[in-house]
Order: structure tokens, then sequence, then C-alpha cells
């Protein structure tokens, strides 16, 4: 233990409290005297004297750096990498490409098929492409498809695109001209003319060509058609669309033409879709149709055999009956013709001797009458009185 007095630690100069003086104010007034000005500045450099275009150029800077900023925030890429990679971009990407896969499988099944019409005439490509189309082969294109005659109906039903198109193009030409003259008397030069292309777009002849050769396909479809439904190549088909015809004769008395339109559509898409899907229940049902007409058509065809012998039966036993009673008759009169007189020698010698058939019959003065000589007599009224009156009638010269 030591005498030595106890020492005193440093105390430190510097602490966390400041306490204001007149050098620390002047230093802080002066520090943000120059944030000001270096604010004032960037102002007045973006600003301008145009109190208007400053506004402006603010209010674009503040869009730009909050655009930029939502860009850039950690959320917006989170959820631009969810869209772009997650299983709602996979799952539109696979759609779209089986889309346009099945889109190619249908314009390449324009293809002649093999099998031709009932004249031995060939078919049209259009033909299998009209069966992979119906057929829901390709569903997604069918769909689309469909979707899109249904949408082109309403539109032309509900929407006034004829009246559209004119305003179209007669706002088009207004503003060509309205350019074209004004140039002319500002610059001295026309503006529309100024776009003008070195060379005016032409069709190819290679695609004119083909689109001709697919029309005249199309056009041959529906005329080949016709004419295997109207001279019944397929009695079921030609059937079926006289019915449709009843129908639609029917139907387009209550209907306008865009809903008779929408229903035949329907049934050309969705009748196909509804038959495949039911196929087994259709084509039992059809089946025992089928046999049920045939059953009475066979009913039917044996009773008018069984009527049609009775009748025949019956005909020919009147028929025999009449021409044997004809030939009776016919026996008959050839016997009395034939067969000798029995009579009194006085009426044998004066009866005129009669031909056999085949000779010249012989005929005497007797068997014709006297010719008159003398002129008629007046008052007589008939042939057998002026015969009487006459000197042949009077027998004043015998008659032999």
């Amino acid at each position: 233990m030591t005498d030595a007095p106890p020492q005193l630690e440093q105390i430190h100069q510097s602490s966390g409290f400041s306490v204001p003086t007149l050098q620390s104010n002047m230093d802080n007034n002066t520090t943000n005297g120059n944030i000001q000005s270096a604010k004032d500045s960037i102002y007045n450099s973006q600003v301008g004297l145009n109190p208007s275009r400053s506004y402006e150029m603010l209010a674009n800077n503040y869009a730009q750096s909050a655009a930029t900023t939502a860009q850039n925030h950690p959320i917006t890429q989170s959820i631009r990498d969810t869209v772009a990679n997650g299983p709602v971009a996979d799952m539109a990407k696979e759609q779209h490409s089986k889309t346009t896969s099945e889109f190619s499988n249908l314009a390449n099944s324009r293809t002649t098929p093999d099998k031709s019409a009932a004249t031995g005439q060939p078919l049209t490509h259009y033909h299998s492409f009209f069966y992979n189309l119906l057929s829901w082969e390709n569903p997604r294109a069918t769909t689309l498809s469909f979707i899109s005659i249904i949408l082109f109906i309403f539109a032309a039903r509900y929407l006034p695109a004829l009246r559209w198109s004119f305003k179209a193009l007669y706002m088009v030409l207004g503003v060509t001209a309205a350019a074209e003259v004004a140039g002319k008397l500002v610059l001295s030069r026309g503006l529309t003319s100024s776009f003008r292309p070195k060379q005016y777009y032409t069709i190819p002849r290679e695609f004119l060509e083909a689109s001709l050769e697919d029309v005249e396909q199309l056009i041959n479809f529906f005329v080949i058609e016709f004419q295997r439904v109207l001279f019944a190549e397929n009695v079921t088909v030609t059937i079926a669309c006289f019915l449709a015809s009843v129908v639609s004769y029917w139907l387009i008395k209550v209907l306008p033409f865009w809903g008779l339109s929408l229903i035949s559509v329907c049934c050309i898409y969705l009748g196909p879709l509804i038959y495949m899907t039911n196929q087994e229940l259709i084509d039992h049902h059809l089946r025992n149709a089928s046999d049920a007409v045939n059953s009475q058509t066979a009913q039917i065809k044996d009773l008018a055999g069984h009527h049609t012998a009775r009748a025949s039966e019956t005909v020919k036993a009147y028929a025999g009956d009449y021409t044997a009673k004809a030939q009776e008759y016919i026996g008959n009169a050839r016997g009395r013709s034939t067969s000798p007189e029995v009579s009194s020698p006085k009426s044998s010698a004066n009866a005129p001797v009669k031909s056999e058939p085949g000779s010249a019959p012989n005929y005497s003065a007797s068997d014709f009458p006297h010719a008159p000589k003398q002129e008629p007599t007046p008052g007589a009224t008939s042939h057998q009185e002026q015969y009487e009156n006459s000197q042949f009638g009077g027998q004043a010269v015998p008659a032999s």
C-alpha cells in the first residue's frame, strides 16, 4: 500500500452534444444557401423562362423517373419473369404452336382425293379440305373458323361496314388531296406526291394464277356437289338436303336472312361434331330405323305382289271368258250364214240364186224396179204414190 495521492483522468473535450454558437449558425446558413442555389440553378436550367413549358418538362421528367423506377422495381421484375417464363406463358406458347400446326395441316389437306364421282370425274382438292375442316380433325382450326364466320354474320348484321368503308375512303382521299394542294400553295411542291413510290405496286402473275386456280376449284366444288345431290349419288344426303330445303322454306317466312344463315352455319359445323361424339348411339338408332323401313318395305312389296298376282289372274279369267263368248258368237254367225234354207218350190224358184263365196253373183232384170218413163204426177207426195200413178204402177205393162 502506497501513500501516493490519487490521479485524476484526462477529461474528454468532445461530446455528443453541440452547443449552438454564432459561427455554427453561419456555417449552416451557408450550407443551406448553397443547396438552395444548386436547386435553383437546376430548376432554371430545366425550366427556363417559359413557365408552361417548365411545368411540362418537370412532369415529363417525373413521369420518366417514375416509369424507370417502376420498371426496375424488384416486384415488377418478378411479375415480368413470372408472366414471361411462368406456366401461363408456357401454356400460351404451347397452344399457339398447336394452333399453327393445325392450320398448316388444314392447308396441306388440299389434295385431290382418290375417290371419284359416280360419272368417273375426279373431285377437286376442296372436297378433302372441307371434309378435314368439318370432321373436326383439327379442332382448334375448325373452332376458329366457326367463330370467325359467326362474328362475320353478326358484324354484317349490326355493323354498317359498307358505310364505314365509304367514310374511310372519302376521308383518306380528302386528306391526301388537301395535303397536295396545301403543299403546292405553301411549299411550292405537293406533300402527297413527295411520298409517291418510284414504282406502283402490282400483283404478281404467279399469285393471280394461283388465286384464279383456287377460285376455279372452289366453284367447281359447289357445282359438282350440287349435281351429286340432285342426281341422288348418295340417297341419304339427297334426303337430308330435301329436309333442309323444306325447313328453310318455312323458316325464311319468319326469320331474317342473317338468322337463317346463323342456323345453317351452326348445323353445318355442329352436326358432324354431335355425330362423332355420339356415333355409337346414333348408328344404333339409324340401324334400327333402317331395319324397320326395310321390313316395312318388304311387307308392302309382298302385299303389292300378292294383289298384283290376284288382279292378273282375275283379268286373265275375264279375258278368257270374253274370248270364249266372242268365239262362240262368231261360230254361230258363220253357221247361220252357211246353212241351207228349207222353203217351198215356188219361193225357191222365184228366189234369186245366191252366189257362193268367191263366185260372181247372178242377178236378173226382175230383181230391179222399172224406171219411170213419164213426168211425175203433180200432187204426189211420195215415191210410192208416184210409182202407183205411173203406167208401171198401174200394171199397163207386165212386170216380167
